[in-house]
């Protein structure tokens, strides 16, 4: 079963479907892009101003699956979450969004810190 994204001209995930294996392969068991892209903008019509990037359920591949809301990086080939806050920035190694300093760390394995914008800080719920 393939998956694949609806990216808007904005580049954001704005639906994420799959597609049967038999709908997108030849007699020989090769996947064949153009029949998945056919399938959709044949079945969702109103699609055909938006694209469709084919994204990993199991993350074999662009990072990670897409989600809606999602940002398409077509330089990363990457699906990037969206940001949390807006202090944070993407690794683009990782193709994921850090924080400006790291979160402590503590011997405590129940302890959770959360991240506080305003403060621009870690805080400890149980500690505030």
């Amino acid at each position: 079963m393939a998956h694949y994204a609806r990216v808007n001209p904005e580049n954001i995930v704005t639906y994420v479907t799959p597609i049967p294996n038999e709908l997108i392969t030849d007699e020989n068991g090769v996947e064949h892009e153009e029949r998945a892209l056919d399938h959709l903008y044949n079945s969702i019509p109103d699609s055909r101003g938006d694209r469709w990037i084919q994204t990993s359920y199991n993350n074999n591949f662009r990072t990670r699956t897409a989600g809606l809301g999602y940002t398409w990086d077509e330089s990363l080939d990457a699906f990037i979450q969206p940001k949390p806050y807006e202090s944070w920035s993407l690794n683009e190694v990782t193709k994921s969004w850090e924080p400006p300093i790291p979160v402590p760390t503590s011997n405590d394995t129940d302890s959770e810190y959360v991240w506080d914008e305003e403060s621009r800080s870690w805080i400890h719920p149980t500690l505030s």
